[in-house]
Parts: C-alpha cells; sequence; structure tokens
C-alpha cells in the first residue's frame, strides 16, 4: 500500500476547512512546503477558505452553491491579488468532477459523510491515489471502491490513526518487495472510550450534545466527535479495517484504551504482537499517508515514556454502547445494510446536536432502521443511493 507522493503532481485536500483539512494544510505548510496543493474544497468558511487560497494559490477551489462561490470570490478580491488564477466552482456534480480531472497524483478526502463517497470514487477512476478520512466511503461502499483501485491501479491509503497503525505494523510484513509474508491472526483496534467511557447508562441517556463534544483526547469535528461517544466511530473504523486489509470479522479486536497512545495493533500467527505508538495527533498519519514508507522529519511533540505512566485496558461495553454492535451486525448483514445503518446515523446524530432526540435515541433509530431494511446486493452507487434514500424516507416519516 505504500506510496511515495509525487510533488510533481502535488495533492488536492477535499474538505480542507475542517479539522483534518486544516491540520493536512498545516502538514503541508511545515512538512512539504515544495509539494503544491492543487485543490481546495469547502462547504462553510468561506473566510477561512479564503485565506487558504491566498496562502497556497490552487489552481481550483470547490464551494457547494453559487451564492458561496461569489462571497469568496469578493473576499479573494480584497486579499489575493492573483485570486483569478484561482477557478471557483460550485455545485455537486462540480466536486466529482474537480476530484478526477485536478492535475493532483492524491487526492485527500477529509470530506465528513455521504458527500465523500462519489469524489473518492471519481479521483480513483480518473487514476488518483486517494488518502482517505473519510469514514463513510469505505463503509457504504467499500467492495466498490476496491475494485476500482485494484482496475486503475492505485491505492486508498489510511489517515485515520487506528487504520494508520496497523498499516505501518503491517509495512515489511506484508510479503512485498521480497520479504517474507508475516500472517496475520488478528488486529487490535484501540479506542478511546469517548467522554462518557466511565458513565453509568442512567447518566449517559442524558447526556447533553454539548458535553458529548468534549472529547477527552482528539480534537476532531462535531459528528465524529459524536460518534466517537456513541462508539459509533469505532464502529465505522471495524468495517474499514475489513476492507482495507482483506480481514475477516474474527480478526479485529476492539479494546478500549483510554489514553490513545497505543493507535492500534497487529497480531501475527506466531503470537507475536506489533503495536503503532505516539501522542494524539492527526498530523502524524496524515503525513504517512502523503509519504510513506519515508518518513519526514518533523517538530512535532515527542512521546515521552517517562510522562507517560501507565497505558490501560479495556473491553468495550456494548450494553452502554450499543452502536458499536450495531455496526458490527450492519457488516454482518451484508449488501446494503452497512449503508442504511450509516445513513440512519448520519441522520441521528444530526438531530441530536440539533437538541431534537437523546443520546440512546441515537442507537434506537440505527436498530429500528436494520430491523425494517430488506438487504440488496451492493453492485453499483445507485444501490448505494437507493438504500440511503429508502433511510431517509423511513426516519422523516417518524421513527416508532
Amino acid at each position: 500500500m505504500a506510496v511515495v507522493l509525487d510533488s510533481a503532481n502535488g495533492v488536492a485536500v477535499l474538505g480542507s476547512t475542517g479539522s483534518i483539512g486544516t491540520q493536512t494544510l498545516d502538514v503541508m505548510r511545515n512538512c512539504l512546503p515544495d509539494v503544491p496543493v492543487r485543490a481546495l474544497t469547502a462547504f462553510g468558511n468561506v473566510e477561512l477558505l479564503a485565506q487558504q487560497v491566498r496562502e497556497f494559490a490552487p489552481e481550483a477551489v470547490w464551494v457547494p452553491d453559487d451564492a458561496t462561490a461569489m462571497k469568496l470570490f469578493a473576499l479573494l478580491k480584497k486579499i489575493h491579488p492573483a485570486h483569478k488564477k484561482t477557478q471557483i466552482l460550485s455545485g455537486d456534480a462540480s466536486l466529482t468532477a474537480l476530484a478526477a480531472q485536478t492535475d493532483a497524483s492524491i487526492v485527500i478526502n477529509a470530506l465528513t459523510g455521504r458527500a465523500g463517497l462519489s469524489p473518492t470514487l471519481a479521483a480513483i477512476r480518473a487514476g488518483k491515489h486517494v488518502a482517505l478520512a473519510n469514514k463513510e466511503s469505505l463503509v457504504t461502499a467499500g467492495a466498490l471502491l476496491k475494485a476500482a483501485a485494484r482496475e486503475h491501479n492505485v491505492r486508498i491509503t489510511p489517515i485515520d490513526s487506528e487504520h494508520s497503525a496497523i498499516w505501518q505494523c503491517l509495512t515489511g510484513n506484508d510479503g512485498k518487495r521480497g520479504a517474507p509474508r508475516n500472517p496475520v491472526e488478528k488486529i487490535i483496534l484501540t479506542a478511546s472510550g469517548g467522554p462518557f467511557r466511565t458513565w453509568p447508562r442512567e447518566k449517559i441517556a442524558n447526556a447533553t450534545a454539548q458535553g458529548a463534544l468534549k472529547h477527552p483526547n482528539w480534537d476532531m469535528g462535531a459528528k465524529i466527535t459524536i460518534d466517537s461517544a456513541t462508539l459509533m466511530n469505532k464502529g465505522l473504523e471495524y468495517i474499514e479495517a475489513l476492507h482495507l486489509f482483506d480481514l475477516q470479522p474474527e480478526q479485529v479486536e476492539v479494546v478500549v484504551h483510554p489514553q490513545s497512545i497505543i493507535h492500534s495493533a497487529v497480531q501475527f500467527t506466531d503470537g507475536s504482537v506489533m503495536a503503532q505508538m505516539g501522542l494524539p495527533d492527526m498530523r502524524l498519519p496524515i503525513l504517512y499517508a502523503l509519504t510513506a514508507p519515508s518518513r519526514v522529519a518533523t517538530d512535532f511533540p515527542r512521546l515521552d515514556f517517562i510522562k507517560m505512566g501507565t497505558l490501560t485496558f479495556e473491553t468495550p461495553d456494548t450494553e452502554r454502547f450499543p452502536c458499536l454492535a450495531l455496526a458490527m451486525h450492519a457488516f454482518t448483514m451484508g449488501g446494503t445494510a452497512p449503508t442504511v445503518m450509516n445513513a440512519a446515523n448520519e441522520w441521528a446524530v444530526h438531530q441530536y446536536l440539533g437538541g431534537r432526540i437523546k443520546f440512546y435515541d441515537i442507537s434506537a433509530i440505527i436498530s429500528q432502521a436494520l430491523h425494517e431494511y430488506t438487504v440488496t446486493p451492493l453492485r453499483t452507487l445507485d444501490d448505494v443511493a437507493q438504500a440511503e434514500q429508502w433511510t431517509h424516507e423511513f426516519v422523516t416519516r417518524g421513527v416508532k
């Protein structure tokens, strides 16, 4: 899976104003200053996007609609005299087209939710490597993306810290470049446990979105932070890992590790375990996704084993956090079931963030959707779209 960054062609960053996007640009700024940033996209925060355009001078930028495009143009006219060299695009079709048509050799997909799927597939079909932070792409259409990547001889590299850790542990142990292959017995996928890890169920039931957004270790966007609180984030990563590393469900063990120092580990068939460790800093997996198997020197904070103290591990509690079990069940159901699970979760998280439902309503909505849904095979993006449409109609007509 190793990708050596082609500095002549550069990168495109989809979702440049979000948490992963801004940290990606920090990596470009401080670690890869000679690598051009060819394209940027953002759904909001036009002011920040304008500053990014001024600094990185991409060939093209994308925003969701014409009104936002006009606002961006006005901002660039004030702060960026060379703004006319940057093409401003808008609309859903333009986002997918940009992912395919940019001159960048690597497309970094830091979009949130289902919006990331079509651009991911378009980039792959255009022969571009994809550094993927958009979990939903693999969860909803992992088989399609992997088949397309094989057909077009491109690689999907993970940005998630957990999957990056697994990838790093497997590098040199996968039988490539003449090295002997060390078969994987299982992977250990670590989870922080989120902000409610030690709370009793009765207290969690009344937890507010504001409380859920206070993650103990990571600085992330709102949706992924709520997913971390419910452990759905780990459920999505469980499905991702199965696709990324061609594993069977019994080969993935989820372990709660509150300190978030061991980002994940691999156990081989001889019983040995290799773990990747580091401080909770998303810039490290972002950088590795762009430069692997090489490592670039950084001035990022270092892990101090003496100050680190004790590392602890727990079994995840699926009674208090049922979303993890629901994600595992959706994968077992197969076909378009993970799509329904993901779409129901996205809708429910949005409702929770808006204060319209309670914490355990999220898992209840997902459970009801999976119970009512008749699974269909996953063959094309149309199958994904139909499953998402069914879910939208199911949840909006009133979940009982």
